[in-house]
């Protein structure tokens, strides 16, 4: 039996691979184990580890790394203490492969880790693009130390290829988040309205808005100013990550939430069902988040994508990108209001949709993956 070891260390990561954790836990020729750390054990964003136990899943090894700072030294910092827990987990663990998602911090530690204890990984969603932060070089720098990759879509698979990886190490399976369109019951308006005390039958906005760790300060006065011009909207906002920089974007949320206390609600962490339960029925998509570009789309929902941090992934023509200027968000926002639903309904998510977990695990059954491949020349 094969253990897999899925490693986690966001809400929004884990929101993601729910699916495929769940699927290889069902599998009897599997074992599923699970490392969870990073913003799961912050109090700060909502401890999201109990959402996990709470879900059904046993969590085989936890690692607390986060200091109490948002500066780029105490990201780094947070790194070092990280690398110290991952060696003690995985050497406790032992995993026949470790999976890992994605482009953040605590991901890069945790691949820098297993490529020293000879852990093979297999990691989803490399060869994409995002030049605003510096996850752009993380998710390349992962790509390079993995084992096994599953890519989103042909064009990030070609991307992975230019980096010098086996071809027949490299798998295009689609959006693994994007299997919960298909699978995970959504929740009613009356349901979110209870759960929250707030008032989901009125139009409403959602916004995920992340720092763009690119900037050495970054000033989102635009965004908010913007939505104060529009009275005829409620607002639901979704904590950003535990990034360099996010205290300067949840103090601007609270300063919201003070001035529009019945108009705003401000949650640390939805869950994925209740996330995309709340982006299903709001008028618009409005930040940075990559749900913007995936889960938006497949749901039929405007995006207004603001700045940088996603430049250089792929979109359709529901996502409106504009810079972070007040007038230009504004604009934005009274366009998205009355967007045409007919045109909506022909919209193409760009990232396919389902089928992704079972993909991967009849890979990770068939496929050869203790050794690195040679670097593959083009």
């Amino acid at each position: 039996m094969k253990k897999i070891a899925v490693f986690t260390g966001t809400r929004a990561e884990y929101g993601l691979l729910y699916w495929l954790m769940r699927d290889i836990q069902q599998d009897p020729e599997l074992e599923l184990q699970i490392l969870a750390s990073a913003m799961h054990y912050s109090p700060e964003h909502g401890e999201t580890w109990k959402t996990i136990v709470q879900d059904g899943f046993e969590i085989t090894e936890s690692v607390e790394m986060l200091l109490s700072s948002d500066s780029a030294a105490a990201v780094v910092k947070s790194m070092g203490v990280g690398l110290i827990g991952f060696a003690d987990a995985l050497k406790r663990m032992q995993p026949d492969v470790l999976i890992v998602l994605g482009d953040r911090f605590e991901a890069l530690a945790i691949t820098q880790a297993a490529l020293i204890m000879h852990v093979p990984v297999a990691h989803l969603h490399g060869g994409e693009l995002t030049e605003g932060a510096y996850d752009d070089s993380i998710r390349h720098a992962i790509s390079k130390m993995s084992n096994l990759h599953f890519a989103a879509a042909d064009v990030y698979r070609k991307r992975i290829l230019q980096l010098g990886e086996a071809p027949d190490r490299v798998f295009n399976v689609g959006a693994i988040g994007l299997e919960h369109i298909q699978r995970t019951p959504f929740k009613s308006l009356t349901e979110l309205s209870q759960q929250y005390d707030f008032d989901f039958s009125q139009p409403y906005f959602l916004i995920t808005y992340h720092p763009e760790t690119n900037l050495t300060q970054e000033d989102v006065t635009p965004l908010f100013a913007a939505l104060k011009q529009m009275p005829e909207v409620n607002f639901v906002l979704s904590y950003p990550n535990a990034d360099n920089g996010n205290r300067n974007i949840i103090q601007a949320m609270l300063d919201l939430k003070n001035t529009y206390p019945d108009r705003v609600l401000l949650v640390k962490s939805f869950g994925i069902q209740n996330y995309l339960s709340v982006l299903k029925n709001a008028l618009a998509m409005v930040g940075n988040s990559s749900s913007g570009l995936s889960e938006a789309p497949a749901l039929q929902i405007p995006t207004i994508n603001i700045g940088d941090r996603q430049k250089g992934r792929l979109r359709c023509e529901s996502v409106l990108d504009v810079e972070l200027d007040e007038q230009a968000i504004l604009t934005a926002l009274q366009k998205v209001k009355s967007y045409p639903k007919h045109k909506l309904k022909h919209v193409i998510p760009p990232l396919g949709c389902g089928n992704t977990s079972e993909k991967i695990i009849q890979i990770l059954k068939s496929v050869d993956f203790q050794k690195k491949a040679a670097f593959y020349d083009l």
